[in-house]
């Protein structure tokens, strides 16, 4: 009897210490599991500038966090993810993290922030040179694969631009992008011509015209961003040309025999540039419209162009505080040269509206 009483507490002996091992074991999970979504892999930590490739798995991902030392368990970190509903929410970016982060922390920043952006400001009315100088300050690219591609001619072809190059097309805007390996010059002109054919569809929202209807408008869209800043007064100034054109007057705009020029130009028009017949950005002496944009126009410009204000003015003349007179005669005009330029205060006198 006693033996059998011995042989059943040592039977329930064992069974509780199995449920104080299972119990521990249980404890002891929970508490690694607390610890890894409540303790950061280092106090103070210190930042990580951290890589996702487009496409990169999730996997992938986590076993470079871990080789990184942002994160202490791979496993643990994908069940984090799979109950926050998180595993296809990583986007594709560089980000600045941190080793002293919880795993909870780094999710969120992988999965809701755009990380760190490379910004370039692409401003209406600047030329494709202009354009390349920006590209490189905002490290996206440099000034010469950025003048190669735009000349390119399968990237003129694959957008059916029937030019010598780009100018024109590369859409004015704000560019974000995620900094990227290598250089981006091709595709920072790829994606500023998406950009114009995506607003090109609000100039003509029944369809583009043919390249050569359609290339005459941006040329003069390009004249008419650089000959005021004033939104009010953009179909006034394209009625003007409209004029012009029609009665095969000459342009007679600074802007384009600036662009003629070209980089090289030290900001003062001669009597010489005015009479030079060999620049054929010339509207002073060649009638018409230049072979060519001379800028990148925005929007506002292209609808200008297209829309241009039914009126009977011939001329326009700056008066000094951003806005312009408009004269429907010669001698009109004349006075009022007189008046705004002739006899300006260089103290005051400006170009644009403030």
């Amino acid at each position: 009897m006693d033996r059998k009483r011995t042989i059943i507490i040592s039977f329930l002996s064992l069974l509780l210490l199995a449920g104080i091992g299972a119990g521990g074991y249980v404890w002891h999970k929970a508490w690694l599991e607390e610890q890894f979504l409540t303790v950061p892999p280092e106090s103070p930590g210190q930042d990580i500038m951290f890589r996702v490739e487009p496409g990169q798995i999730f996997t992938t991902i986590s076993a470079n966090l871990k080789k990184n030392g942002l994160i202490t368990d791979t496993r643990r970190f994908l069940k984090l993810a799979q109950q926050t509903g998180k595993t296809s929410s990583l986007r594709a970016g560089q980000f600045k993290l941190s080793t002293g982060w919880t795993p909870d922390q780094i999710l969120h920043e992988l999965s809701s922030s755009a990380g760190i952006m490379k910004k370039a400001s692409i401003r209406e009315g600047l030329t494709w040179w202009q354009t390349a100088d920006k590209i490189q300050a905002a490290q996206l690219g440099s000034y010469k694969n950025f003048a190669e591609a735009i000349v390119d001619p399968e990237l003129l072809k694959k957008y059916g631009l029937e030019a010598k190059n780009a100018e024109g097309y590369l859409f004015p805007e704000t560019y974000l992008l995620t900094p990227p390996r290598g250089d981006q010059s091709r595709y920072m002109a790829e994606i500023m011509l998406k950009e114009f054919f995506k607003n090109a569809a609000k100039v003509w929202p029944e369809g583009l015209p043919e390249f050569e209807e359609m290339n005459k408008m941006v040329t003069l869209a390009s004249l008419i961003e650089k000959e005021t800043g004033n939104t009010s007064e953009r179909k006034r100034i394209s009625g003007v040309f409209h004029n012009r054109l029609k009665k095969r007057m000459l342009i007679q705009a600074d802007p384009t025999i600036i662009y003629g020029l070209g980089p090289a130009f030290d900001g003062n028009i001669r009597r010489s540039h005015i009479l030079d017949k060999k620049n054929p950005y010339n509207t002073y002496v060649i009638r018409g419209l230049p072979p060519g944009p001379i800028c990148s126009p925005g929007l506002d410009a292209l609808l200008a162009a297209v829309h241009p204000e039914d009126h009977s003015f011939l001329y326009f003349v700056a008066k000094g505080d951003g806005s312009h007179y408009f004269s429907k005669s010669l001698s009109e005009h004349n006075n009022a040269v007189r008046q705004y330029q002739l006899r300006r205060n260089r103290k005051t006198y400006r170009s644009t509206q403030e």
